[in-house]
């Protein structure tokens, strides 16, 4: 669905204002509705369904806000923008509260109107596409993936793109982001599915080995070879062969893997017979392929052969409120392995989780939840409970110790000094700027800049309630 095909209902009972706002919503493509009253916003939402709603808080026959109320729930509820002339904006918080995504306080420019409708349209159509992928019951998964935040997002929507085809897939990210997890979620949506996925670690097979391992042998081949071996690529017949860390093969093999890329056979070690086989190729690294390529250490014809569909999976650090998922995912299930009551983690637990820069993933992050689990006793985590992270200097270091990057990041890469430069006042200080500076950044747009900093859109009216 495209932008243009999108509907939204504007409610407002100034006539002046519904025409022009409807004028600027149809010059950018966004098919726009308006009605004066909230007796014909029902009467509307009853004939047909919409994308948004464009809602005028103070209406002649009712509260925009006690409008939103009777919609949660219902059919009808609908995705949600509020206008509103109160500058304090109390009502936006409020609105926020039952649902809404975005405010616009009168007046306001086209330009804002038609970014903010844009923005919020874009995120309820991601937000719908998301919903249509998840395969399991636990929300926020997809596959063995647990998350939601916007960069996992496109990795599901490419995942579920490329599983129906045969083109190979070469998938980067550091260690520990889930690359084989990635290439299994490929196999189990693809028609593949009933068939084996065989992973090969290359960097975990001495190179000698590692043609046997890939292509299979012959009884007697070389010393050692003391019966027949099928090799990865023939166990793997009519489903998925997995290349893991792909960078470590040496420029001889590389060659031989680029035939049997092209011409789908292989050759046993020992054998003078190519045999055919019908396997998905998918392959990854922690390394960036190019710089490899560039370095002489990776065939320029094998990469451009791997990477008819490139996926990058993202760094832990930049997905978000995932993290606080995924720990809560291994505590669940660590718990109960060990027989602990440990169910949760305080808010304290939950800062420190955002706030550590997290260099092994997702894989530090299971590590550490598993060390808890083994040694702590309670219902709760608490930022006690934790061992030493790597960066930190000691076991325990709150988030709010942390210093803030330009960015706005937390970042934890250790104590803080007092003449440290990153102190620009208070912690209340650091904190509006570091809001503020994200808010820019998204050209005003509160809750992108709220998902980019794992928080709520309404966490920043609040605060920006009690700033102004």
């Amino acid at each position: 669905m495209t932008l243009k095909e999108q509907k939204v209902l504007l409610v407002e009972d100034v006539l002046s204002m519904s025409m022009l706002f409807t004028k600027h919503l149809e010059a950018a493509g966004i098919h726009a509705v308006a009605v004066e009253d909230l007796a014909s916003a029902r009467a509307a939402q009853a004939k047909e369904s919409f994308d948004l709603l464009l809602l005028d808080l103070n209406l002649p026959d009712g509260d925009g806000l006690a409008y939103l109320e009777e919609l949660r729930g219902t059919p009808m509820e609908t995705p949600a923008i509020v206008i509103t002339a109160d500058a304090s904006l109390n009502n936006a918080v409020r609105a926020m509260k039952l649902g809404a995504l975005d405010y616009l306080v009168k007046p306001f420019s086209e330009s804002r109107l038609v970014t903010t409708v844009n923005n919020t349209l874009e995120r309820v159509q991601l937000r719908q596409q998301v919903e249509v992928l998840r395969h399991e019951t636990q929300e926020g998964a997809f596959y063995d993936f647990i998350g939601n935040s916007v960069a996992m997002q496109k990795v599901y929507r490419t995942i579920e793109n490329v599983a129906p085809s045969k083109a190979t897939v070469f998938v980067t990210g550091a260690s520990g982001t889930g690359k084989e997890l990635c290439a299994e979620a490929i196999h189990k949506a693809g028609p593949r599915a009933n068939k084996p996925f065989v992973p090969l670690n290359c960097a975990a097979i001495p190179q000698d080995l590692l043609e046997s391992e890939l292509f299979g042998h012959l009884k007697g081949s070389f010393t050692g070879a003391i019966a027949d071996r099928l090799g990865a690529a023939r166990e793997a017949e009519g489903g998925t062969l997995f290349l893991d860390e792909m960078c470590e093969l040496d420029l001889g093999l590389q060659k031989k893997l680029l035939r049997f890329l092209q011409t789908s056979t292989v050759q046993p070690v020992g054998s003078a017979k190519p045999e055919k086989v019908d396997v998905r190729v998918i392959c990854a690294t922690n390394r960036d392929p190019l710089e490899e390529v560039r370095a002489g250490r990776f065939r320029e014809d094998l990469y451009f052969r791997l990477n008819v569909v490139p996926i990058a999976l993202p760094a832990l650090k930049e997905r978000g409120r995932d993290v606080i998922d995924i720990a809560r995912s291994f505590l669940t299930r660590f718990a109960e392995e060990e027989g602990k009551n440990l169910c949760d983690f305080s808010a304290e637990a939950q800062a420190l989780l955002m706030a550590h820069n997290w260099p092994g993933n997702v894989r530090e992050l299971q590590n550490t939840i598993r060390n808890i689990a083994v040694l702590q006793e309670g219902d709760t985590v608490t930022p006690e409970m934790f061992p030493a992270l790597e960066g930190q200097t000691d076991a325990v270091a709150p988030a709010s110790a942390q210093p803030i990057e330009a960015s706005g990041r937390l970042n934890s890469t250790g104590p803080v000094s007092p003449t440290d430069n990153n102190l620009m006042g208070t912690l209340a200080e650091i904190e509006r700027k570091a809001i503020e500076d994200r808010i820019a950044v998204f050209d005003g747009s509160i809750p992108k800049a709220a998902d980019s900093l794992g928080v709520s859109p309404s966490t920043i009216y609040r605060k920006k309630e009690n700033w102004d």
